[in-house]
């Protein structure tokens, strides 16, 4: 009979998002290793439950269950109730459901992709049904939710009651281990994979016909840990330069007013194209058009618009933060900078725009890189090795994690 695993994340594709993208990504690679795998999904903000509530549109509880390529998606949704509800009362509904969901599967192991809004109610789950979990950290939930009083209690305790903790970069499993030190041997790194794609058949997107000059561009859902304030600067210094900066995405509503601000002041309006939300294929189809991938986040776990960026044979400019930093080799596959450095930002890009042929020969370096060293076999190999830890059936210990990073 084959292993049971639930998968607990907050998005789950057609949902966009990176997150989403590698849980679909992971969940494949464990079917063709001999597990069955389910992905329950549901959202720790409950924006859209107020608002109901707000206008009167009362609920149940809901588990929508449906089958996508052999994955079996829970979408869960908690009940609204009352204009009065708390976070606790949706949390608790929305453990009820995943307990629920274990009384009827009997699984194995569980296994939760955000620390601080799956990771919490997966280990409870764990600890009260004697199920190991799984949990692993993309980002976010250690970089800026730590900073919670309210979720830094959850956070440590969900740490040390996790049977394995995996990281997509060095920094982010040093931060973890300096939170709680009881971990160091029962977590690891690895970075995300990428798998070959062929841009040559994706239809020409939307908006290419704006695009002027040297075409600076960047993936992805912008927000405070972006770092685009800093690019708005840098690109201000490049002074009579013919360019068009290209936001492939659009601004997370919350800081939407603050962005649009900074654009106006930052003066280049006219040389900037945000294309709003768009399909992940068209984002894809964006990026041969990209004479310079920026990526100058001030913190940004393992993003796979940065892989997907190198596998089109783009330059890339990052910052040395997280993976950006792991990934790429500063003048050998990329330009690397420091975090909130718009001087040295603004230097890359100089030096980018005027030798095309470096530009080439990065991005031909980039793709190298990712198609040699982040393969989905690569990290297949290393969810196999962290589920036959937790399963009691590890490999040689010699072989235990020879691929992480």
């Amino acid at each position: 009979m084959k292993p049971k695993v639930c998968i607990t994340a907050l998005e789950f594709p057609p949902d966009i998002g990176g997150v989403g993208e590698s849980v679909q990504r992971i969940a494949h690679m464990l079917i063709d290793l001999g597990y069955e795998v389910h992905v329950a999904v549901f959202r720790a903000v409950f924006r859209d439950q107020r608002a109901r509530a707000a206008a009167g549109e009362f609920q149940r509880q809901s588990c929508q269950t449906t089958e996508q390529d052999g994955v079996t998606v829970h979408r869960l949704l908690p009940a609204v109730r009352s204009t009065q509800a708390k976070e606790q009362d949706y949390f608790c509904d929305l453990y009820g459901q995943l307990q629920m969901l274990h009384w009827q599967y009997q699984f194995d192991l569980l296994h939760a992709f955000f620390i601080n809004e799956m990771g919490f109610l997966t280990t409870l789950l764990g600890q009260e049904e004697g199920i190991p979990v799984i949990n692993s950290v993309r980002g976010a939930d250690l970089h800026k939710h730590v900073f919670s009083p309210q979720q830094l209690g959850q956070i440590t305790w969900t740490l040390e009651n996790s049977a394995w903790t995996t990281f997509v970069s060095r920094g982010l499993m040093h931060r973890a281990r300096t939170l709680v030190p009881s971990i160091e041997e029962k977590s690891s790194a690895f970075w995300n994979a990428i798998a070959p794609l062929d841009f040559s058949h994706l239809p020409q997107p939307a908006l290419v016909h704006q695009l002027q000059g040297t075409v600076i561009g960047s993936v992805g859902s912008f927000r405070d840990k972006k770092g685009v304030e800093h690019l708005l600067d840098a690109c201000q210094s490049l002074g009579d330069s013919s360019f068009t900066l290209l936001f492939v995405g659009d601004f997370v509503a919350k800081e939407r007013d603050y962005w649009m601000q900074e654009i106006e002041r930052s003066g280049l309006a006219d040389q900037i194209v945000i294309t709003g939300k768009v399909s992940h294929s068209e984002a894809l189809a964006y990026l041969p058009h990209m004479d310079i991938f920026a990526i100058p986040s001030l913190h940004d776990g393992c993003p796979n618009a940065m892989l997907e960026a190198m596998l089109a044979a783009r330059p890339v400019v990052g910052t040395n933060v997280d993976a950006i930093g792991e990934i790429l080799e500063d003048s050998v596959n990329g330009l690397v900078v420091n975090p909130a450095d718009a001087a040295s930002l603004t230097h890359a890009l100089q030096q980018l725009i005027a030798q095309p042929q470096w530009r080439a020969q990065l991005g031909l370096a980039a793709r190298d890189k990712v198609l040699h060293q982040l393969t989905p076999a690569i990290e297949q190999q290393n969810w196999q090795q962290v589920y036959q830890q937790v399963l009691g059936t590890p490999s040689q210990p010699e072989q235990m994690f020879s691929l992480a990073i």
